[in-house]
């Protein structure tokens, strides 16, 4: 009798976990940070939080990609050998402010996929 409930208990703790470590995955998150406004000619600097539970060789974000006014603008990318510093980081880079800028972030988990894009637009006056 005894050992039909350790199997059991074995059993429904694998199925716990199993459905578990669903709730615990995580993708990759992003969010832009920039000016609302800026004269044109003038260079801005753009930062972008990255956001994933456990980069590890394993589990990680192996891309983050940006876009300018709908066409790719910068890419950085990842792998087991080169992973990100730590679970949240800043990235940045500078652009030059010459017309209207819609700048479209997004991160991707090697396993588990992204949370989707951020967006912001700067208005060059």
């Amino acid at each position: 009798m005894k050992h039909k409930f350790t199997i059991a208990g074995i059993l429904s703790l694998f199925v716990f976990l199993l459905f578990s470590v669903s709730t615990f995955a995580n993708k990759t998150t992003v969010k832009v940070i920039a000016p609302e406004k800026a004269e044109k000619g003038t260079e801005i600097t753009i930062k972008i939080e990255v956001t994933h539970m456990g980069n590890t060789k394993g589990h990680y974000t192996d891309w983050v990609l940006v876009k300018v006014n709908g066409e790719e603008y910068k890419k950085w990318e990842y792998s087991k050998e080169n992973l990100p510093e730590t679970q949240n980081f800043t990235l940045e880079f500078k652009i030059k402010a010459e017309s209207n800028l819609e700048i479209v972030v997004e991160g991707n988990c090697n396993k588990h996929g992204s949370k989707g894009e951020d967006k912001v637009t700067v208005v060059v006056e």
